[in-house]
């Protein structure tokens, strides 16, 4: 199994990143903040005001080491990839698959049936820790009617019909997940998934570990040598990259709203980290970005017995996993693609 190596993140803004032979140095006026060889990274993440001199572009692409630029708050700009490893045959599978109903169904009832059942443990989950017994019952009663949504979706006749039963999950699940939250109920209250821009604390949060997460994702494809680009349950859109937005339905709640929810709940994050703009929309304060992320490398740590595998591995490698495992199922060595289930 592959070594679970680290993720640069670089969010001081104004910092400059230049190459000193085989490491990478973070360079913050005449002063070096740090240096890291590039053989133990496997990705780099420039958020905001961070820039890379050429020789870092260079050196990174050649270690097979993706670069990612994001705004402060964690939207996408652009990626950065050097020569692609996998071979034309498997992306031609993938295409192939992609592009017809019947051979994308499957792969799109396990993906959705798999998000369904993922969101449930969550919700069970968040009943047993509720506080208040109401709650409690809020979530078992969102749990019961996911269950039935669930297994409508196992048994799609189309893909336009699994993608309405992953989008009734998707209400069922968010109209409940107000009553997960245990910590400071007024200041993260949340009243449904809100984007582009979030509008209360709890979607920023949220919105920002899904960057995150998009981003490791992505990095997996790309490594195994899938497209990002072309996906069997997000439609084609330029710019879009649909088949990491697959993997994330499966992987968002367990990994991503757990998070959100464990850092909530223990309150190692504060009302007074967010910044309410006139328009409503709700910012991170840069160490609250920076808390966030140092979270995050803590919980890709984490060890799991994969479901599939019946291996312990981190979490950091889940999304590796299953970008291998599709890759597999592509070129014909699975006979359906097993989507993580969360347990």
């Amino acid at each position: 199994m592959r070594k679970l190596l680290n993720t640069l993140h670089v969010m001081t803004q104004g910092a400059y990143l230049h190459r000193d032979g085989e490491t990478i140095s973070v360079k913050l006026g005449q002063e070096s903040r740090l240096r890291i060889p590039v053989h133990t990274l496997e990705g780099l993440v420039c958020w905001g005001q961070v820039s890379c001199s050429p020789p870092v572009l260079s050196l990174c692409c050649e270690s097979g080491v993706g670069i990612s630029f994001l705004t402060e708050q964690g939207r996408f700009l652009a990626r950065v990839q050097g020569p692609v490893s996998g071979n034309v045959l498997l992306r031609r599978q993938q295409y192939r698959l992609c592009d017809g109903a019947d051979g994308a169904l499957p792969t799109v009832r396990m993906i959705v049936t798999a998000k369904i059942a993922n969101s449930r443990t969550v919700l069970l989950r968040g009943a047993r820790e509720a506080s208040d017994p109401q709650r409690s019952e809020t979530l078992r009663n969102a749990a019961k009617r996911l269950q039935w949504i669930g297994l409508d979706a196992s048994r799609a006749a189309g893909i336009d019909i699994a993608r309405g039963h992953e989008g009734l999950a998707g209400q069922e699940y968010f109209s409940a997940f107000d009553a997960m939250i245990n910590g400071d109920r007024d200041a993260f209250a949340f009243q449904g998934r809100s984007r582009r821009p979030p509008l209360d604390r709890t979607n920023a949060l949220l919105s920002f570990i899904y960057a995150l997460l998009r981003h490791d994702i992505e990095s997996a494809l790309e490594s195994v040598g899938l497209d990002p680009a072309i996906g069997f349950l997000h439609a084609d859109r330029p710019g879009r990259p649909s088949l990491a937005l697959d993997l994330m339905e499966e992987l968002r709640s367990p990994l991503a709203d757990r998070l959100a929810l464990t850092l909530i709940n223990r309150r190692q994050v504060q009302a007074s980290g967010f910044t309410v703009q006139d328009s409503g929309a709700t910012l991170l304060e840069e160490p609250t970005r920076k808390q966030i992320v140092a979270a995050w490398q803590v919980r890709k740590q984490e060890e799991i017995e994969h479901p599939f595998l019946g291996e312990r591995i981190p979490l950091g490698l889940i999304p590796y996993t299953q970008a291998l495992l599709l890759a597999r199922y592509i070129r014909g060595g699975l006979d359906a693609y097993p989507a993580f289930l969360w347990r």
